[in-house]
């Protein structure tokens, strides 16, 4: 059910989205995966209403002076309309882990004991100006058997809103329950502020946004929250590093999508490597718009860079901005990163496998790479179809959470007649 205005109380949003998730729980998989390609068919069918909502929508962004960055993550096109509906095919397509076995066990006494896989609940997305995550969310969502509450920014509300009503008509000429998935229209801080505050009702609360809004939400909600954190992604070229292949891996890393979560914010760079990298790769970087901010090393090697700080190092740029820094020894990229990383992705180039292997073993990240780009950690990437985020927690799920992810277990407990003295 579409959810508009603010007449519809949060709690009744919850009750339709609770029979929704009962529903679900016992859907199966055939329905699912029928609902998934009706749904991916009438995302396709309508795509002229979408890129006609989303062009509304950009043209209000650029009006509130939104960067090109924020643009890049609002921007439906063809291209991401197709990727929108490739992603809920290849999601249909995964295997259903709805009833999973986890594990089993016979005891002593012949207790048989299973581990199975169930759905969460009942979820609910937080998200900014990411229209994407309406699709992505409700076809994993419904996949893993979990009903979701949707709830986008401001910005975004014409193509959510075009998307949410392609896709439930299509889950819905499949006969899934109306509850589940649903889309919050009103977009008042009243809406956010409920949500949080529904524990018992919302099973777990994912905030997709940048780090303000992450920050709000872990403050102020009462329901279990995974945090989608910022990502200051760091890659450091080692000393064995190949120069070609990591110059290559930091321009993708940074400039194919500088808005995104996994892009590149910090290189680092050994000394021993320092002269003959650095201005190679700086000057590619620099044709792409991006501009450096860096070490003194970093400076009288950079023609145009700019000093950097503590807070441009702790800075997730989310734009055409690099702060780089030159490094003794793996062992201080390694703590850099642990001084200033967010967990999520970060990645070492060298020819060196005892110098990747330290690199791996002591990064605390959520994914670490030897000799490939950040921009890689991604749901789809990952064989999940599409994630409802990245984890960059520690506890039930980390990295791309996709439909294995949002489900928790379950044990089932065979007797034939045990009682315990």
């Amino acid at each position: 059910m579409n959810v508009t205005g603010t007449k519809v109380t949060m709690d009744e949003i919850i009750q339709r989205a609770r029979r929704g998730a009962s529903a679900l729980a016992v859907t199966s998989s055939k329905a699912k995966d029928r609902a998934l390609f009706r749904m991916a068919k009438h995302l396709d069918l309508g795509r002229e209403e979408i890129k006609k909502a989303n062009a509304e929508d950009l043209e209000r962004a650029r009006e509130r002076g939104r960067n090109s960055a924020f643009l890049d993550r609002l921007k439906l096109d063809d291209a991401r309309i197709d990727g929108m509906c490739e992603m809920i095919c290849s999601v249909a397509g995964l295997q259903d882990p709805v009833g999973g076995l986890l594990g089993s066990v016979v005891m002593p006494n012949g207790l048989n004991i299973d581990k199975i896989r169930v759905p969460i609940g009942v979820i609910g997305i937080i998200y900014e100006a990411r229209p994407n995550v309406t699709a992505d969310c409700a076809a994993l969502c419904l996949k893993s058997g979990n009903a979701v509450i949707l709830r986008g920014g401001s910005d975004a509300v014409g193509s959510n809103t075009a998307i949410y009503e392609a896709i439930k008509k299509g889950s819905m000429k499949e006969g899934i329950d109306e509850g589940a998935f649903i889309l919050v229209e009103d977009t008042s801080r009243e809406m956010v502020d409920a949500m949080l505050k529904a524990s018992g009702g919302i099973d777990l609360i994912m905030p997709r946004g940048g780090e303000s809004l992450i920050k709000e939400v872990m403050e102020k909600s009462h329901v279990p929250v995974i945090k989608h954190y910022k990502g200051l992604c760091h890659i450091y070229v080692d000393e064995a590093a190949n120069i070609q292949m990591a110059s290559d891996i930091c321009i993708n890393a940074k400039v194919q999508r500088p808005g995104v979560c996994n892009a590149m914010e910090t290189m680092l760079v050994h000394k021993k490597i320092a002269a003959n990298f650095l201005p190679v790769a700086a000057e590619r970087l620099q044709q792409h718009g991006v501009k450096i901010k860096g070490c003194p090393g970093t400076l009288e090697l950079v023609p145009g860079a700019v000093p950097a700080s503590d807070e441009d190092y702790a800075t997730e740029w989310l734009d055409l901005v690099l702060s780089v820094k030159i490094v003794d020894s793996a062992d201080e990229a390694i703590r850099h990163i642990a001084r200033f990383g967010s967990g999520h992705s970060d990645a070492i180039v060298t020819d060196n496998n005892d110098t990747a292997n330290e690199f791996t073993s002591r990064v605390d990240s959520a994914a670490v790479y030897v000799n490939a780009s950040t921009r890689f950690t991604d749901g789809g990437e990952f064989g999940k179809g599409a994630e409802v985020g990245i984890s960059t927690d520690k506890i039930h799920a980390r990295g791309p959470m996709g439909i294995e992810e949002l489900c928790t277990y379950k044990y089932v407990v065979h007797g034939t007649g045990q009682v315990r003295g």
